[in-house]
């Protein structure tokens, strides 16, 4: 795992698409396209107004998979995930990208899961772009996670720290409304990504980014599980990267 101490989080954000666009581009002269995993939620907003922008990346030769969405929340919500990629990324690109596959939380969730675990099989991943919440966990796989299923989408219970999060940062006007499961990729899926790109901006990612980079490999600190992942770079400002020993 490589770590990057940006010098403010826009820098960060920056930096994690200069990176990722390297790698999108590299995959597509390689094998002629690209398979990408994209990521929703705060810590995400800089680096993907910046990947839009990057340029020399066909993106017409590029499939997308979309990482977790809530059970049970309309595209129109303003929190829903599928609405987040459209709005900031998939309708901002200068050209179509040759597929995204969104899940759809209305969906019945076991079926979803099922009908993109196996799409997601013909699509090795290039690129997946993620974070850190501050419980550490990645994707929706809340602590303690399941690090062995090869179930390549699972049906998750949030727990209260996340859910937290989710309405801390704004999409939810109380904790209430926060839904209690969601449909989420799992670890050893998103590990099967050739190369991934983690941004995770703000103090209050300070503690989930220590022990995940600096901590034991432990189901209770999902993040951790990245130490073992052969290609992971991860884009931090100075207030993420404030607790580790290393900076």
């Amino acid at each position: 795992m490589k770590v990057v101490v940006s010098e403010n989080r826009k820098t960060s954000g920056y930096e994690a698409a200069v990176h990722g666009a390297t790698l999108i581009r590299r995959a597509i002269s390689n094998r002629g396209y690209a398979n990408i995993i994209v990521a929703t939620g705060a810590s995400q907003f800089e680096m993907l107004e910046a990947l839009i922008q990057m340029p020399d990346i066909d993106w017409e030769k590029v499939t997308g998979f979309h990482l977790d969405e809530y059970v049970g929340l309309s595209i129109r919500h303003p929190a829903s995930f599928r609405g987040y990629l459209w709005e900031r990324f998939h309708k901002k690109l200068p050209v179509p990208l040759k597929a995204f596959h969104y899940i759809s939380g209305e969906n019945d969730p076991l079926e979803e899961c099922a009908r993109l675990g196996a799409l997601i099989q013909d699509y090795p991943i290039d690129v997946c772009f993620a974070g850190f919440g501050e419980n550490a966990h990645l994707a929706f796989n809340d602590p303690p996670a399941d690090f062995h299923t090869e179930k390549p989408y699972l049906v998750l219970d949030l727990d209260e720290a996340c859910r937290r999060q989710q309405q801390g940062e704004g999409w939810f006007p109380t904790l209430d409304d926060v839904p209690k499961s969601a449909i989420s990729m799992s670890v050893r899926q998103i590990l099967k990504s050739k190369s991934i790109v983690i941004t995770a901006p703000d103090e209050r990612k300070a503690k989930a980014v220590r022990d995940s980079i600096e901590g034991p490999i432990t189901n209770q600190v999902p993040g951790s599980v990245l130490q073992s992942h052969s290609d992971t770079v991860v884009f931090l400002d100075p207030p993420a990267a404030s607790l580790l020993k290393k900076s």
